[in-house]
Order: C-alpha cells, then structure tokens, then sequence
C-alpha cells in the first residue's frame, strides 16, 4: 500500500465521530455524512443521511429533525422510505441490497445485512442494509446490525464499522474478527456495544485478537 493510500485510510478513520450503538458521523471529502443518527447531542446540517434498517436505534426521527435541511440527501431501506418524506429533505432514496450509485463523487453501494441465527431480530427477507462507501480513494464498510454472513467474502474495504453486541448482532467476539479479515480490512472500528448490549472488555479482546493483522481503533463512547 502507498504512502498516500496510507494517509488517506488514516484521515478518514480520524474524521469518524460515534455517538453510541451504530450511530457515527464522517466529515471528510468536503462532505458530512451521518450513518444511523442516533444519541446526537446538537443540531447539525447533513450533506448525506443512510439510514440501515428501522429499529428505534437507528431510526430516530428525534435526531433526524436536528441534522436535516433542505439540501440533505437520505439513503434508506425501501420498506420504510416513504416515512423520511416528512422531514423536507432534498431527496429520499430508497435501497435494497445490491444497490449502487453515485453521489456527489462518493460511491454509494448497499449491501446485505441480517442474521442467520437470530432470524427474528434482523430478517434476510427485510432487505435491510449495509453500506459500502468510497470516500476520496477509501472504501469504508459499515455493516448495520449483522451477524457473519457469507456476502462478507465478497466484499473488500479499507475500514470495517461493526458490531460487538452479541445479543441482537454478531453472536461472538470471534465473529467480529472473522467479519474484518473476510473483508480484508486494514483498519476495525468496533460500535453497536456499551450501551444495551457487549462491553468495553468486548473491545479489548477484539482489539487483542486483531493484533499484527489490522489496526483497531476504539473510539470514544458519544
């Protein structure tokens, strides 16, 4: 990997805000960029919304009210979009996985996420998503609320966002670390625990488990 690749892998990673559960903002590629808002403690203005799936957690129209203007742009599954038309964005895309699209210069792709175990939880049929971003030359991977699935194999990135809760998302500690080499990920950033489900030891021991084959950043609780 070159120099540059490095620089801009590190800038993006130190340009990611957490706010509990899966919740995160990125300010990078002149853009900003919320995943899942939830937990926000101010207004904002959002350039680009994506929402992963419907839970309380991740669809929050509290904290939607704080970020979204006119000029906001919202990516979200398709069996809900129609309840984003409300808060007067500029557009609302509906998803499914295997989406793809362009905006403003940042790939977007939707991919899937479920549970395979805990069907119940986050169903395959829901279509639910996660997303696949890549922003200025990086390719970010934030994977909603899942377990590990087979799709993980057929998809690279540069950084992975994902999930240590083990009770609604990924079943072990374990999983987690097979989910971020199956991806081939260089940088891990553990969310979705702390709050109602996994522990700040959870993400000692992935940060552990990683160590000499990615680089694990635990990012402050929001």
């Amino acid at each position: 990997m070159s120099t540059q690749a490095t620089k801009n892998i590190e800038a993006l990673a130190e340009s990611i805000q957490w706010f509990g559960q899966a919740s995160v903002k990125i300010q990078n590629c002149g853009k900003t960029i919320y995943i899942d808002p939830f937990r926000l403690k101010q207004p904002d203005k959002a350039d680009l919304i994506l929402i992963t799936h419907s839970h309380f957690d991740h669809f929050s129209p509290d904290d939607l009210k704080l970020i979204v203007s006119t000029d906001t742009w919202i990516f979200c599954p398709a069996d809900f979009s129609s309840q984003l038309e409300v808060f007067g964005a500029a557009k609302v895309v509906p998803v499914k996985p295997g989406f793809e699209t362009e905006w403003k210069g940042i790939q977007i792709k939707a991919v899937p996420m479920y549970n395979v175990l805990k069907a119940d939880k986050h169903p395959k049929e829901k279509g639910w998503v996660g997303y696949l971003l890549n922003l200025c030359n990086v390719w970010l991977y934030h994977t909603g609320d899942t377990e590990l699935i087979p799709e993980m194999k057929n998809i690279k990135c540069d950084i992975i966002m994902l999930p240590l809760g083990q009770t609604y998302t990924m079943n072990s500690v374990e999983d987690a670390v097979q989910a971020v080499l199956d991806t081939s990920a260089s940088v891990a950033i553990p969310v979705h625990y702390g709050i109602y489900e996994g522990s700040d030891d959870d993400a000692l021991k992935f940060k552990e488990m990683l160590k000499d084959k990615a680089e694990v950043i635990i990012l402050p609780h929001g």
